[in-house]
């Protein structure tokens, strides 16, 4: 008989002040904010504690790691499916109020072998605080 033990992460300071910083803002920040916001809760937290915990929330589907084109990694409390759009000027990313085309996911697994279990789409562009000097 085999027995199968899940072992939940444990729920520390640490972990509930960096989620804590991702659930209040929609800026979709880069761990290195998140370490500098998480510092002034916790002044002597690590970013390696902070690295380490956003891996851990991530791996445990709590939050989403955005690894989009061309920019370092981003981190994202909204764990529903939704799409982003990242401005190419200023590197703001932004949540898009667009419904997510589940039909791509069918069509593509119709037309290929491909089994789909879904699909991310990054907007990029200028946001419109740039766009306005971009004219």
């Amino acid at each position: 008989m085999v027995v199968t033990i899940t072992i939940m992460p444990k729920d520390s300071k640490q972990k509930k002040a960096i989620l804590s910083v991702l659930r209040r803002t929609t800026s979709h920040p880069s761990a290195d904010w998140i370490y500098e916001e998480v510092r002034k809760v916790i002044p002597n937290i690590s970013l390696g504690t902070v690295y380490r915990n956003l891996n851990v929330l991530k791996e445990n589907g709590i939050i989403l790691e955005l690894s989009l084109a061309g920019a370092s990694s981003r981190y994202d409390a909204n764990c529903e499916d939704h799409y982003h759009f990242r401005c190419i000027k200023c590197g703001r990313v932004s949540d898009v109020d667009e419904p997510v085309n589940y039909a791509l996911d069918e069509k593509l697994a119709d037309n290929t072998d491909y089994r789909i279990l879904g699909h991310r789409l990054e907007f990029y562009g200028f946001c419109p605080d740039c766009g306005r000097c971009n004219g």
